[in-house]
């Protein structure tokens, strides 16, 4: 039988590797798994959320990056309406711009929170209510 089992990781372009690297270590609380250096250049790296459920891969690609400015390619997942709250809460206390929780297609969401190159990012309930 032919299975997936989720993802292994998601990766975006950035303008800025370490511009980044900070704004998702800050706002998402990512921290670094992997350092993709190339002739000494750091041009990549790969985050993972503390519980070692998600992981996300930023990738220095200017070009890439101005073409995803405006778009939501990602929604994390956030277990209950209340920890999204307290998502709201971190986000607010940090001074992030973001749309208010929503209610979703499927569950609660918050949209509008947005990376140094314009790419949103949301976080949406995975429990449907």
């Amino acid at each position: 039988m032919v299975e997936l089992g989720g993802f292994h990781h998601v990766k975006l372009p950035v303008s800025d590797v370490r511009k980044s690297l900070e704004w998702y270590r800050r706002v998402l609380r990512l921290d670094v798994a992997i350092e993709f250096v190339e002739a000494g250049v750091l041009r990549g790296v790969a985050l993972r959320d503390p519980a070692g459920t998600v992981m996300l891969a930023l990738r220095e690609e200017p070009r890439l990056a101005a073409g995803l400015s405006g778009f939501d390619p990602v929604a994390l997942g956030v277990p209950t309406l209340e920890a999204l709250r307290a998502w709201a809460d971190h986000l607010d206390a940090l001074g992030e711009r973001h749309g208010k929780i929503a209610e979703g297609s499927v569950g609660w969401l918050i949209s509008g929170l947005t990376d140094p190159d314009g790419i949103e990012i949301r976080l949406y309930t995975t429990r449907q209510r």
